[in-house]
């Protein structure tokens, strides 16, 4: 694993919202802490309601993860582009977010319980 990268299983459940609608809600999210970066949380694919969201074109790359594909929100009245990410195929170090869902914390409501 990239040194500067730390994953941790979740003991929580971890709720995503966007404009009241819930896209995402897990007991097995994995955090990802990446230097000064805020913490990830990353869903199985289950877990999130992909109906809710809209393939994108967009891809980035990490050169400490891999390439990313994207998936934006949409309703009658809120639009977040490219809100979610996920990395299918990530370098080897990284296997254990391959295929997980990711949301931008500071673009939805993103809530942690017991």
């Amino acid at each position: 694993m990239e040194s500067h990268i730390e994953i941790q299983k979740v003991n929580s459940r971890v709720t995503v919202r966007v404009a009241g609608k819930t896209l995402a809600q897990s007991s097995s999210t994995l955090v990802l802490l990446e230097g000064d970066l805020p913490r990830r949380h990353y869903f199985p694919r289950e877990d999130v309601n992909i109906d809710l969201l809209i393939p994108s074109q967009s891809v980035t790359h990490c050169p400490h993860k891999g390439d990313a594909q994207y998936w934006s929100f949409q309703t009658d009245d809120h639009y977040l582009e490219d809100v979610v990410w996920c990395y299918e195929s990530p370098i080897e170090q990284m296997s254990s977010i391959g295929g997980l869902l990711c949301f931008y914390n500071e673009r939805v409501d993103l809530e942690i319980t017991d």
